[in-house]
């Protein structure tokens, strides 16, 4: 059964395209989540120390720090350590998943993103 979003539920999502951030931030905020948005690793850490959103949907590959390395920093910080992430990846990149829950991401999610699957992998994330 799908829970709506409390006014504390925050959401950070990372990728270096802005389609691929319209898109998701278009989703989260139409069913009520308080969304940011990032575009590199680097901002996403700046952001998620300053408002500690409850779930960051980081994408894989990006230019500068790639998302497994972001998630590396946010793990390393006490006051983000708890945050589930989960990474974004296009269906046709070939990537390390075993490296993706090493670093501490608890799911993936392949791009296209599907509103029903990322609604369910929210739920998922906080279970």
């Amino acid at each position: 059964m799908y829970r709506e979003p409390l006014e504390s539920d925050v959401i950070l999502v990372v990728d270096d395209k802005p389609s691929n951030l319209e898109t998701l931030y278009t989703i989260l905020e139409k069913v009520g989540f308080r969304v940011f948005v990032a575009q590199n690793g680097e901002k996403a850490i700046q952001i998620a120390e300053s408002i500690r959103p409850h779930l960051i949907l980081l994408d894989v590959i990006m230019p500068g720090i790639n998302g497994f390395e972001t998630c590396r920093h946010l793990k390393a910080k006490p006051a983000l350590r708890e945050i589930p992430v989960i990474f974004l990846t296009d269906l046709s990149e070939t990537i390390n998943k075993a490296e993706g829950f090493q670093v501490g991401g608890v799911d993936y999610l392949s791009k296209p993103i599907d509103e029903n699957e990322l609604l369910a992998r929210d739920r998922r994330a906080h279970v």
